[in-house]
C-alpha cells in the first residue's frame, strides 16, 4: 500500500484532525466537525453522505430525541469513504464528543449504535439498533433512525420505572443512609467516594494530555509530504509508524486508570521514531539512532543529543533534546516545554503531579521509563528547583514528581473494556 494511501487511511479512520484537513479533500467525514455540532444538537448529517436523511427528517429525529427519554442521544450520518470499520468510527465519535449517551452512526449506509455505561444495559443499544433495522429497513433510513430513537426512549423509560430505585423501602437509598450513619463506616465510605472522585478527575486530566498527543501525531502524519513510497525501506518504516499509532489509539480507548496510559505514550514514542526513520530513508540518509525522545517535548520525536540544562532554581543536568531545543539551550534561551493542565493550571509536564507519571514515563519506557527520568533530577528539590512539585519529590506519595503510579478509580467512559457495553454495535447495512 503506498504511503500516501496509508496517510489517508489513518486520517479517515481516526478522524483526529482539526477541521477537514486531508480528509476533506477526498470528501471524507469531518468527525471533529460532527463532534462539535453534536455537543449542541443531537443530529448531524454530512452533506456528502449517501444514503442520507432529508432536512425535514433530521428535524423530526432531533425533535423526537429532545422530547423523549431517548436523550442524551447523538446521531451522525457520514459518507462511505470513512475508511475502516463503522465500529471504529463510532468509538472515535464517542471519544470526540466526550459526553454520556447513546451514539448512532450511519457510514455509507452501515448503521451501528452503542451506549456509554449507565445509559443503557450492556449490549442493549446494539440490540435495539438491530431491531429497528430489521423492522424498518424497507421504509428507509429516516424511519429506521426514528424507530431506533423510540426504542431507546422506551427502554430508558422502562428502566426508570422498574423497581430497585433508591427511594423505595429496602432499596439502596436506605442502606446508604444507614451506612453513612454508622460512624466510622460512614467516614470510610466518604473517603472512598472522595478518592474515587479525585481519581476520576486525575484520569480525565491525564487522558486529555494523552489525547492531545494523539491529535499531534495525526496532524504530523497529515502534514508529512515526504515521498516515502520511493523507498521500500522508508515505506516499511512508515507502515510501522501507522501500526504504532493504531496501537496507541486502541490503548487510549481501553485505559481506565492513569497507569494504563503508559502504553499510549510508549506506542506514540515508537511511532515517532519510525516516522523519523522513514523521513531519513526517503531523503537518502540512514535512520537516526534510537534515542530517548526530546525531554522538553516528547512530541518532537527522538532526541539528537544531550544538553546541559537547569530548571528554574535547580541544578544543571544533561537532558536529551531535539537539535532545535539543544541549540535554544546553548543560546541561553528556555525551550518551550510540553505543558499539561493539572488542578486547573498549566505547567510543564515534568513538574506535574505524580499521577501524570505513567503517561510521561511511557515516552521513556524503552530507556528505563519513569526511572530514567528520575535519574535526571535526583536532588533537584535540594537544589531549590520545582517548588516541591517536581522530580525532587520522586518516589513519594506527594503531589508532584510522578511519585505514585496508582491512577485511582477508572473513568467509566465505556463498558466492556473499551467497547460500548461489550455487546453493542448492532444494526445493519442499507
Amino acid at each position: 500500500m503506498p504511503a500516501r494511501t496509508a496517510i489517508l487511511l489513518l486520517v479517515c479512520t481516526t478522524a483526529l484532525l482539526s477541521g477537514t484537513g486531508a480528509a476533506g479533500a477526498h470528501n471524507g467525514p469531518a468527525l471533529p466537525e460532527a463532534s462539535r455540532a453534536l455537543r449542541h444538537s443531537p443530529v448531524w448529517v454530512d452533506s456528502a453522505a449517501q444514503p442520507a436523511i432529508s432536512e425535514l427528517e433530521a428535524d423530526r429525529l432531533r425533535e423526537r430525541i429532545e422530547s423523549t427519554d431517548a436523550a442524551p442521544m447523538f446521531v451522525a450520518v457520514l459518507p462511505a469513504d470513512a475508511l475502516g470499520t463503522p465500529e471504529g468510527v463510532l468509538r472515535e465519535l464517542r471519544r470526540l464528543v466526550d459526553l454520556p449517551g447513546t451514539y448512532a452512526i450511519v457510514v455509507g449506509g452501515r448503521f451501528r449504535a452503542g451506549a456509554t455505561e449507565g445509559v443503557l444495559p450492556r449490549g442493549e443499544a446494539g440490540r435495539l439498533a438491530t431491531q429497528a433495522f430489521q423492522q424498518h429497513v424497507r421504509e428507509g433510513l429516516g424511519p429506521t433512525l426514528l424507530a431506533f430513537a423510540d426504542l431507546v426512549a422506551r427502554a430508558r423509560t422502562d428502566a426508570g420505572d422498574g423497581g430497585g430505585g433508591g427511594s423505595e423501602p429496602g432499596g439502596g437509598g436506605i442502606a446508604l443512609i444507614a451506612l453513612l450513619g454508622a460512624g466510622g463506616g460512614g467516614l470510610v465510605l466518604f473517603r472512598a467516594l472522595r478518592r474515587r472522585k479525585n481519581g476520576q478527575a486525575e484520569l480525565a486530566e491525564v487522558r486529555t494530555a494523552a489525547q492531545e498527543d494523539l491529535f499531534a501525531l495525526a496532524d504530523d502524519v497529515r502534514e508529512l509530504e515526504t515521498p516515502v513510497e520511493s523507498s521500500p525501506r522508508a515505506e516499511q518504516e512508515y507502515r510501522q509508524a501507522l501500526d504504532c499509532y493504531e496501537r496507541a489509539s486502541s490503548s487510549f480507548d481501553r485505559a481506565r486508570r492513569t497507569r494504563e496510559l503508559e502504553s499510549v505514550a510508549g506506542a506514540l514514542e515508537e511511532g515517532r521514531y519510525h516516522m523519523a526513520a522513514a523521513a531519513a530513508l526517503a531523503e537518502g540518509r540512514e535512520p537516526p539512532e534510537r534515542r530517548p525522545p526530546c525531554f522538553f517535548d516528547p512530541r518532537h520525536g527522538p532526541s539528537a543529543r544531550d544538553v546541559e540544562w537547569a530548571p528554574p532554581g535547580g541544578t544543571a543536568r544533561p537532558v536529551p533534546a531535539c537539535e532545535a531545543d539543544a541549540q535554544n539551550v546553548e543560546r541561553g534561551e528556555e525551550p518551550a516545554s510540553r505543558e499539561v493542565l493539572a488542578g486547573g493550571r498549566r505547567m510543564p509536564y515534568w513538574s506535574a503531579p505524580s499521577y501524570f507519571g505513567p503517561w510521561a514515563g511511557g515516552y521513556f519506557m524503552p530507556f528505563g521509563g519513569v526511572g530514567f527520568l528520575s535519574t535526571l533530577f535526583v536532588g533537584e528539590l535540594l537544589g531549590g528547583g520545582f517548588g516541591g512539585l517536581g522530580y525532587g519529590s520522586w518516589g513519594g506519595a506527594g503531589q508532584g514528581g510522578f511519585g505514585t503510579w496508582d491512577g485511582g478509580a477508572g473513568g467509566g467512559d465505556f463498558g466492556g473494556g473499551g467497547d460500548f457495553g461489550g455487546g453493542d454495535f448492532g444494526g445493519g447495512d442499507f
